[in-house]
């Protein structure tokens, strides 16, 4: 297995056809390639996926125009607002969900793969696996069809590129299958981040569409629907790296449950959003999640000595792990995937936390100040 060729910290992204994957002359290289943006990057853009131009074009523009009011009207948003059930998928409020102790300034539609309910003896977690609330089709008739077409291809696509980042850290092309339902419930947004007023264009706070944070479980897949930057990446060396959009692309970052799952192997890059400023127009995204099992168990993979030992050369080119921002899945702190992932809910989104899970965010808001005390007594 040849060496990563770590180098100090990233400055651009690498671009990985996903076509060359297909093919076997082809896909030695390509997990060449791989190998090395996972343990030096953490971030890339995957072309040729085999997403079709006109599915994208009509995913584009029903996501965009979910958002247009003489489409769909604010009472129709908030007979689906994400507050009304227990499972977080639905309508969110501008400026409703927290990343890193402060607003985001963007409004949202969470939806999912099909689910069903869950049954009465299921785990409190579970309750993040039910149907989504869908916009009626007297007024987005299009949208439903386009987007579980799309979440449907991006599941395939999901997978297959998670069997390739095993085959590239040099386990099984199956290695992932055992972290996964057989009814695997796969997460999509649709986000629009309007203007903001702010005198100064590089005020990170003032710009917040998104704070500084790592994505959960395995993999995302994001669709930059318009042409705003916006989208960076943090570098080992603390530096903010752009990631503007590339047409044809999707922009793969590897979550937090992959880095846990492979003892630190596989890179989870900090990233964030800024909102574009007065007179730019909305950013539109739509990022899609693959899912794991939420009744599966932390535990970290066989990952070979060799692999381990290439990213201890890239952190030490690196000058060790940079982690500004919470670390959800760290072993020992829960049971279950699931229970990791339904208090990251309740912390991002409080007001479903106060209706449906009063207790947890509670707990939550505890830890919140005993950290603030502690903070405060270092600082």
């Amino acid at each position: 297995m040849s060496p990563p060729s770590p180098t100090p910290t990233f400055t651009t992204l690498p671009t990985l056809p996903l076509s060359a994957a297909r093919s076997p002359t082809t896909k030695p290289a390509f997990l060449a390639s791989l190998r090395s943006a996972l343990l030096n990057v953490g971030f890339l853009y995957l072309s040729e996926t085999g997403l079709s131009d006109e599915l994208i074009a009509r995913v584009v523009s029903e996501g965009t125009r979910f958002f247009d009011e003489s489409v769909l009207p604010v009472e129709e948003k908030e007979r689906i607002e994400m507050k009304n059930e227990k499972s977080f998928l639905g309508w969110s409020r501008l400026n409703n969900e927290t990343t890193a102790g402060h607003s985001d300034h963007r409004e949202q539609l969470d939806l999912s793969t099909p689910q069903p309910l869950p049954g009465p003896t299921d785990p409190l977690y579970h309750n993040l696996k039910a149907p989504n609330q869908w916009p009626l089709s007297t007024h987005l008739p299009a949208f439903r069809p386009a987007f579980e077409e799309y979440m449907a291809q991006m599941s395939a696509i999901s997978t297959f590129f998670t069997s390739l980042i095993a085959e590239a850290i040099g386990l099984p092309a199956d290695a992932f299958t055992r972290f996964f339902d057989a009814d695997q419930q796969h997460k999509l947004k649709i986000v629009k981040y309007p203007e903001v007023d702010c005198t100064d264009p590089t005020d990170a706070l003032a710009r917040q569409g998104v704070g500084p944070h790592k994505d959960s479980m395995l993999t995302s897949y994001l669709l930059q629907a318009s042409a705003h930057r916006g989208l960076q990446a943090q570098n080992q060396a603390g530096e903010w790296i752009d990631v503007p959009p590339v047409k044809g692309t999707l922009v793969v970052a590897i979550g937090q449950g992959m880095e846990a799952l492979t003892g630190g192997v596989c890179a989870s890059t900090t990233h964030r959003v800024l909102s574009p400023l007065k007179g730019e127009g909305p950013r539109f995204s739509i990022p899609f999640f693959q899912g794991v099992s939420y009744d599966a168990k932390f535990e970290e993979m066989d990952v070979p000595e060799e692999v381990k030992g290439l990213r201890e050369q890239v952190l030490r080119a690196q000058g060790g792990r940079r982690d500004d921002v919470e670390f959800t899945f760290r072993k020992g702190r829960w049971g279950h995937l699931g229970e990791a992932t339904l208090m990251n809910r309740v912390k991002s989104h409080p007001d479903v936390g106060e209706r449906w899970y009063p207790d947890l965010l509670a707990q939550i808001r505890e830890q919140q100040r005993k950290d603030a005390r502690a903070n405060a007594k270092t600082g």
